[in-house]
Order: structure tokens, then sequence, then C-alpha cells
């Protein structure tokens, strides 16, 4: 099977791009390297070299989870307001940012080269776009070789979960995350999840409009509607919101609880990289096949 993740053209494409917007006093193969975002974060470890500092590192660590950070790593704070002289004393080769956070590119740029990645600003779909990205990054670092066995293992995995969903009764899914009790984020057309189902022929449940980002926001009670989907809540839930919701009358009478159509997923990035939709389609699958 052919994969817009293998495109032959787009490849030669992110390495003519990179070339020609690589920062002239960057290294050849920069190790030093700082994230100021997630994503960043993901994709650089996906290429095998791990970011010298990171912001917001507790929430990398409980929400994007993998690549998992060595103890090593260093927090920045903020991912809209990193800690600027930190960055300056760890004097990084470069910086790896994603569009769409709020940071002063510019004061950026007096430190170290900069990388923006502009993943989810709604003009494609994200795994429409990861390739391509994901390639221009490697150029960068000088690490081709990591980001083709990234990419095709990924192909790889998508064509054997799409494989295994063939000739089977598979529910429609929903994607929540659940912030308080009262009011769910679900993912739908736009966003990574959508993406990776539609790359393995799983129907999404959730059809309503979404954000640039890929996600609504609904009330508890739009999830009636989804009486007939299998619901992937994903975690983590804060302790407290996980309390009231199991103590809400509405939840406990929701079809998909009463019918046991409701499992929870570990932790995935839904704005992530290669990495996390295949994080998520594992995920996926495994749900599907547990029900």
């Amino acid at each position: 099977m052919t994969s817009i993740l293998l495109n032959r053209r787009a490849f030669l494409g992110a390495l003519a791009l990179s070339a020609s917007t690589l920062p002239a006093f960057a290294k050849a193969r920069p190790e030093r390297i700082v994230c100021l975002e997630w994503t960043a974060a993901e994709m650089v470890c996906g290429l095998g070299l791990y970011p010298v500092a990171v912001a917001d590192l507790g929430g990398y660590r409980d929400w994007a989870v993998e690549p998992r950070l060595p103890d090593t790593t260093i927090d920045l704070g903020s991912r809209s307001e990193p800690n600027m002289e930190v960055i300056r004393a760890l004097a990084p080769d470069l910086i790896v940012t994603a569009q769409g956070y709020g940071v002063d590119e510019q004061q950026m740029h007096r430190l170290a080269p900069v990388v923006t990645l502009p993943l989810y600003d709604g003009s494609s779909s994200p795994l429409n776009v990861l390739p391509a990205e994901t390639r221009r990054l490697a150029a960068i670092m000088g690490r081709q070789n990591e980001a083709e066995a990234l990419i095709q293992n990924a192909s790889h995995d998508f064509d054997t979960i799409a494989k295994s969903m063939q000739g089977r009764d598979v529910p429609p899914v929903a994607v929540i995350s659940l912030f308080d009790d009262r009011h769910v984020r679900l993912y739908g057309k736009g966003g990574l999840f959508q993406d990776v189902m539609d790359r393995v022929g799983v129907t999404n449940a959730w059809t309503g409009e979404t954000s640039d980002w890929g996600f609504s926001t609904a009330s508890i009670a739009d999830l009636v509607r989804l009486e007939d989907a299998l619901i992937l809540s994903l975690d983590p839930v804060p302790e407290n919101v996980s309390i009231r919701v199991r103590q809400s009358t509405l939840w406990k009478n929701l079809p998909a609880v009463r019918n046991n159509m409701i499992i929870s997923i570990p932790p995935v990035w839904p704005y992530g990289g290669i990495g996390a939709a295949r994080r998520f389609a594992h995920f996926m699958a495994a749900a599907l096949n547990a029900r």
C-alpha cells in the first residue's frame, strides 16, 4: 500500500526546503537542543536525541509521556514564557518550537537558530504535514536516517492495524478528554486522532465542528448522541474531576457508561508528532480488541 508517509516527492521537497532555511550559523549536527513545546520535544526525541531542556517538563511527562525524557532534562518553565536566562546559560545549538504558542521568536533568534514546526494551524491535516516536517527537522539535525526509520515504522504499524480492522464489526470511536465534571473535549476533523482513524479505517463518531486544533468542547450530556460508539477517555484525568464524574447521575446514565463502552487509555498528546500518532493507533486498536 502506498502511504502518504512514504511520499518520495515530499521527502525531496523537504530536503530542499531545509537546505534553504537552515541558519548559516547552525551546526551541521546540533547536539544541545532546547524545546519550547511538547510536540517539538517528542519529535526531537523521536530522531534519537534528547533535548537538554524542555518547557513545562512536568506537563510533558503527564500528557505526552513518550519518548520518556531523562531525569537530567532541565525545566524551562511555561511554554508561552520560557525562562530566557536559563536558555542563554545553556548555550543551545538549536531551539525547536511549534507554531501557536506565542513565543517571541525574535528573542529566541538572539540565543540560537530557531526551527518552528507549523503543524496545527488549520491549513492541512496533521498526518499530511508531519512527514515533511519531520524530515525537515531531521535534515537540520543531521538525522535523516532516523527520520526515515520513524516514518516507515509508523506506516508499517498503520497498515498492520488497518488490515486487522478489515472484515470486522468495528464500532465508531469517539475520543474525549475530561477537564471538569460538566464538559468534555472531543477530537474530530482537523486533528491528529481523526487522521489516524482515517488511516486505519475506523469511523470517528464525533462529527461536530472543530477548532483549528481539531477539537470541540461539548457538555457531558452531548455524549448521549454517541450511544453506539466506543468512547476512549484520555488520561490523565484530574483526581477531583474523576471523583465528581463517577458520582454524577448524568454520567452514570449515559448509554456508553451503562453498556460498558467507555475505556480509559494512557496519555497521548493530541497535538503530537508521528510518535504520538503511532502511540494512539496502538491504544485504539487494543481498546477495540478488548471490547
